[in-house]
């Protein structure tokens, strides 16, 4: 279905509740028909309802509540949701297939923009602060992956460079790296994404955006607990918040949200590993029983990683692997045939779409440069 046949639906659907007396307003002629914005989900969102509301007396909501039994049941719409304060959010059939067959091309770069857009950042913190150094690094990854070129200085490393260039520290100033930086994988210093992007790519639009990094310092040395687990705890909280360092980080319990992502992760590989002796594959389709949270967390992930980006906020992708996490646990259970049944189209499926969720999840813990095992 095509947006301007998607259009035309929606303004029949206006005109059923008008004739069935839901609502009384004049039918309007067209109905504007978008890709979803952030919070949204989907493949399309019309705010049709939000237009209605003043002349139909109503609030927006209710108007989006009365519309969206008319647009379920239409030919080629898979689903409709409600979101913000009332638009509408149409999937459509096939869709499923289409969304799953993506995230396995793109494997972790699911989520990136396709290139340079022209816009240059340079980010600075303090060379001596563990928490800002590693929001620091993590945040450039971030950037990049939505297109922007980076320049990243800690305070104690001024010297101006220019071209693709990656010095430490000691190579810039003279000082030595601080004793955390090994044991949580941080080069810190100057790095400098290289000025010339392939031919196509476009030259800066404006001058650099200028970001002073200065989260909230952490209270205790993080080394204690190792590299993944020491850099989440920096990376989870925002910015604003004190990092708990502790050792709830390493415990393997569902209260740890660290084991929830990387448990999660290793559910999706465990998941391939048994179908595969059960003799099927992945294969994805429009197969899967209620599906609905999962593929919203994955659809909204190259939001987060966008937000997280405009936001300078490491933090908002951490909590999205949480979310996608949970989702996919909650629906590894309908992945595998059970007893004496057989697989099926929806098994293949549904064991796509775990993959595709182990594919973000590890694209995300890539970003926030923390491992992603296999067995756990």
């Amino acid at each position: 279905m095509t947006p301007v046949e998607l259009s035309s639906t929606v303004v029949r659907a206006v005109r059923r509740a008008v004739d069935d007396g839901e609502l009384v307003v004049a039918v309007p002629e067209r109905a504007q028909v978008v890709p979803p914005g952030p919070g949204g989900r989907g493949d399309y969102a019309t705010n049709v309802a939000l237009q209605l509301a003043r002349p139909a007396g109503r609030p927006p909501k209710e108007v989006a509540e009365i519309l969206r039994p008319h647009l379920s049941g239409v030919a080629g719409v898979a689903r409709v949701d409600i979101t913000g304060p009332g638009f509408l959010n149409i999937t459509l059939k096939g869709r499923e297939a289409a969304f799953v067959a993506e995230i396995l091309r793109r494997r972790e770069r699911y989520g990136y923009v396709d290139g340079p857009t022209g816009q240059v950042a340079q980010l600075r913190y303090p060379c001596s602060e563990v928490r800002a150094a590693v929001t620091g690094q993590v945040l450039a990854r971030i950037l990049r992956s939505q297109g922007v070129l980076v320049r990243t200085t800690c305070t104690a490393c001024t010297a101006r460079t220019a071209g693709a260039v990656s010095a430490s520290c000691e190579a810039a100033e003279g000082a030595p790296d601080p004793a955390w930086a090994r044991t949580l994988g941080v080069t810190v210093g100057v790095t400098v994404d290289a000025a010339q992007g392939p031919p196509e790519a476009p030259a800066p639009t404006s001058a650099p955006l200028e970001v002073d990094l200065l989260p909230v310092p952490a209270g205790q040395d993080p080394t204690p607990l190792g590299r993944d687990a020491g850099r989440w705890a920096l990376l989870h909280p925002a910015a604003h918040d004190h990092p708990r360092i502790t050792d709830e980080h390493l415990v393997q319990r569902e209260s740890n949200p660290l084991f929830r992502v990387r448990y999660a992760y290793a559910r999706a590989k465990a998941l391939g590993r048994n179908a595969a002796a059960l003799g099927f594959a992945a294969v994805p389709g429009d197969h899967v029983s209620v599906p609905g949270p999962l593929l919203d967390a994955l659809d909204a992930y190259p939001h987060a990683l966008a937000a997280a980006a405009r936001h300078r906020a490491p933090d908002r992708v951490a909590r999205h692997l949480v979310t996608v996490a949970d989702a996919l646990l909650a629906f590894q259970h309908t992945v595998l045939p059970l007893g004496d049944e057989k697989p099926s189209a929806a098994h293949r499926s549904r064991l796509a779409l775990a993959e595709a969720a182990g594919t973000v999840l590890a694209g995300g813990l890539s970003l926030l440069g923390i491992d992603a095992p296999t067995h756990l």
